[in-house]
């Protein structure tokens, strides 16, 4: 593994620390000759999980200088290698430096299309990426929710999985006003937040040309430290549409979906109490 580091990063790695592992990869820290300290995330399987996640974080920094993501320095088949970010505590600093990036990066240089040129992935399962240049509630109940269902439908019931269904039959009542595409990062929770020297920068990415409003559902979802010092600073900077707040489970409910498919039947209850407060808030 320290060779294929080196050939790919062009210098010699003198130390190497394993992190262990995360859903079908290895994670690990090491030094470079150069002085460098980097991350690197390598997997047997070439299946484009890690050509996805460059893709994404390469395309989210278009959106203009002081986008939180972190540099690519190095992708192929089986490795992906990033700057090692050394942890910090979150501030409230930190917090509401990020709720402003995150506008911009939501609001500057935004794509003409819903959905990436490139195959996606959440964790390591597909994500139907083709681009759609018509509505996004169309976009979403096609490509996020209909496959999701599907994948999942064996943990719900039929009433379970019809209440599901009613959300995709009415999504287009339900998003609120029509919003242009953003570079979202689409898999925003606390986790793939890394809080680093009075910044927070975005990693892991399932990035596309999506709704702004799914990556403050998505920070909402598991919990995300100073989240009212984050929301209160995007705000100052590019407030969403009236009535936000009570779209956040129509925003939810694909990553319950993804985690019923990914860890079983105890998501069941959240799936279909988000699902249900998504119809809720559209009457």
């Amino acid at each position: 593994m320290r060779e294929r580091i080196g050939r790919l990063l062009g210098t010699r790695v003198d130390d190497l620390t394993d992190l262990g592992r995360s859903h079908s990869w290895t994670l690990h820290r090491a030094a470079l000759a150069d002085g460098r300290e980097v991350f690197v995330k390598t997997t047997r399987d070439e299946v484009g999980v890690f050509a996805a996640e460059a893709a994404g974080l390469r395309w989210l920094a278009d959106a203009g200088p002081g986008t939180p993501v972190p540099d690519v320095l190095g992708v192929d088949g089986h490795m992906l290698v990033l700057p090692w970010l050394p942890p910090a505590p979150p501030t409230p600093e930190a917090a509401e430096r990020l709720g402003r990036e995150l506008a911009r990066m939501h609001t500057e240089d935004r794509p003409d299309a819903y959905g990436a040129p490139w195959d996606g992935f959440i964790a390591d399962l597909p994500l139907d990426n083709t681009p759609d240049w018509r509505d996004w509630p169309s976009w979403y109940a096609e490509r996020r929710l209909e496959p999701f269902l599907r994948r999942a439908s064996r943990h719900l019931s039929g009433g379970d999985a019809r209440l599901v269904e009613r959300v995709i039959e009415g999504a287009g009542g339900l998003a609120g006003p029509p919003e242009p595409p953003s570079r979202v990062h689409g898999d925003l929770w606390s986790g793939n937040i890394r809080w680093t020297d009075g910044r927070a920068l975005l990693i892991d990415p399932a990035a596309h040309g999506g709704h702004r409003e799914t990556d403050l559902a998505m920070m909402a979802l598991f919990g995300t430290p100073h989240l009212d010092r984050v929301l209160a600073a995007y705000h100052e900077t590019a407030p969403p549409a009236d009535g936000w707040r009570e779209r956040i489970p129509l925003h939810q409910l694909h990553p319950l979906l993804v985690h019923l498919e990914l860890f079983g039947g105890s998501y069941r209850s959240q799936v279909v109490e988000t699902a249900r407060a998504a119809l809720a808030a559209g009457r």
